[in-house]
């Protein structure tokens, strides 16, 4: 972060009030800083400061009395312009194109980078319209700091929270320090669940989201790469138009797909939480309610890792992940050697945020040299850059 410039603009929530500790982080951090606020952000903190925390003027408005702030001079001055806390409002006006005060103003004349970290209220977080509005601001090449899960302002507990200070540095100087290290890699990664019918309605599934391997797939092309993702039904969307996406459902369709690409991968990534266990007969007619109980006979499905990795080449780096209960290294390490992984990520069940469906996770990377590195709960993102970090480091 030495010497970077940041544009930081501050739009009207009550999470305004952590400008001030980003400020001083991104200070610490040796960048170079400079505010500007919408008029309603500075009824939740005061200008002042963020001018003192930041050593520069901080502008609220297109003129200041007699004179006139150029906003376009900011857009060209910044390396990185970052929005934190964004609100509905704003994100509906930058989405569209609308120009009403200093940020949005900015905004539509930067040059650079911009990154975003949305602030709001659960019901206002998952309106389509705010889902609509993040998705075209992406579309446009904009970066996302996802909003984290927690207490909200109106007492409300959920998705919604501006990410914290510490998070949106973590995640900058990662970002900003990225090189093309895995340019002309091949990268396969599975994610998400399969599922196997029962019968026409009814199935055998699992939790999981999908997010990790996402994340995942994400952070390998920041980083060059040609990434193809097998993702199992999942609500995810994924709008980065450089991630070649192929849906599926089944066990046997996922590795029916891996299988076609496997030969051509450099990295395999097995994120997927492919069901263990499938129906031996499938009914082709809705099972009717006849009793207090059914039996089902299940038979074990393929496993997609162990079998790809009996397979591999000596060229080749296969990453798996163990999702545990109870003696988590152990049976790690037991996967890494039975599924000729060169890494495994363990994470547990008793770890409060991780696993499935969470927007973080808290993980153990094991390498097949023998080393391990246990890291702090942290975002998805934040841990796929923890993983790839450690293949550059040991592998590529």
């Amino acid at each position: 972060m030495e010497g970077k410039k940041i544009l930081l603009a501050v739009t009207g929530s009550i999470a305004a009030y952590k400008a001030a500790a980003l400020t001083r982080l991104l200070i610490k951090a040796k960048a170079q800083v400079k505010v500007i606020m919408t008029p309603a952000a500075t009824k939740f903190i005061s200008p002042l400061t963020l001018a003192t925390l930041s050593g520069h003027p901080v502008y609220t408005d297109v003129t200041d009395g007699a004179a006139w702030n150029n906003h376009v001079e900011l857009g060209l001055w910044a390396d990185v312009m970052l929005i934190a806390p964004v609100t509905a409002s704003t994100l509906g006006k930058m989405a569209n194109g609308i120009s009403d005060n200093f940020v949005t103003a900015v905004y539509l004349s930067a040059k650079c980078p911009v990154y975003f970290a949305p602030a709001m209220d659960r019901d206002m977080w998952l309106h389509p319209a705010t889902t609509n509005n993040i998705n075209t601001l992406i579309s446009y090449g904009n970066q996302l700091i996802d909003a984290e899960h927690g207490e909200l302002a109106s007492g409300l507990i959920g998705k919604g929270r501006m990410a914290e200070p510490e998070n949106i540095l973590a995640l900058l100087t990662s970002e900003l320090s990225i090189e093309q290290t895995l340019a002309g890699k091949k990268v396969l990664i599975t994610a998400g669940p399969t599922y196997e019918a029962i019968d026409p309605v009814r199935f055998i599934g699992n939790r999981s989201s999908g997010k990790m391997g996402i994340a995942l797939a994400k952070a390998c092309v920041k980083r060059g790469a040609t990434v193809n993702l097998i993702l199992g039904p999942t609500s995810q969307e994924i709008t980065d138009p450089n991630i070649d996406v192929t849906r599926v459902t089944t066990g046997e369709e996922m590795y029916a797909r891996c299988k076609q690409q496997h030969e051509e991968t450099d990295i395999a990534i097995f994120t997927a939480a492919v069901s263990d266990y499938r129906p031996k007969a499938v009914s082709t007619e809705k099972i009717k309610k006849t009793g207090d109980e059914l039996e089902l006979l299940l038979t074990k499905t393929r496993d997609i890792a162990a079998t790809l990795g009996a397979q591999k080449r000596s060229d080749q780096i296969h990453i798996g992940f163990a999702l545990e209960s109870e003696e988590g290294s152990n049976h790690a390490l037991g996967k890494l050697q039975k599924k000729n992984f060169d890494m495994i990520v363990l994470n547990s069940l008793q770890d409060k945020g991780a696993g499935f469906q969470h927007d973080t996770n808290k993980v153990t990377i094991f390498t097949r040299n023998g080393t391990s590195q246990a890291y702090e709960l942290k975002t998805k993102d934040l841990v796929a850059v923890d993983i790839i970090n450690t293949l550059l480091d040991i592998y590529v």
